[in-house]
């Protein structure tokens, strides 16, 4: 069956577009311990654990919109206090869900909504 998705990338990517791309990259390299680079004329592929987001700048065809986006990470309350020292605005502070996950959920300045989360093995 011929592949039709780029080696390590999944079906569905989501796909950020933001005025001042490379400081949201920055933003997520602090945070989220992500890797990739900012590119002039195509979108950059960043990767934060497995997956790949990739970010776009703002104009012409792409208008900038917010997006929200679930991210499972290695330790909630660490990822919540580097996305707060990084600038990003508290709107849950991390806690217990009754399905087993630590949550926390950030506003960065680019008006996305980050909720992460560390799922705690049940039984």
């Amino acid at each position: 069956m011929p592949k039709y998705q780029p080696n390590g990338w999944h079906t569905v990517t989501p796909r950020i577009v933001v005025c001042d791309p490379q400081s949201l990259i920055e933003f997520l390299r602090t945070v989220f311990d992500a890797t990739g680079e900012f590119r002039t004329g195509a979108p950059a592929e960043i990767r934060i654990g497995d997956s790949i987001v990739m970010i776009s700048d703002g104009g012409g065809l792409r208008a900038a919109m917010p997006a929200f986006l679930y991210v499972y990470v290695a330790n909630a309350d660490t990822t919540y206090e580097r996305a707060i020292a990084a600038g990003a605005m508290s709107l849950e502070p991390p806690a217990e869900m009754p399905y087993g996950d630590r949550r926390a959920m950030v506003r960065d300045h680019w008006g996305n909504t980050w909720q992460f989360a560390t799922h705690k093995q049940q039984g």
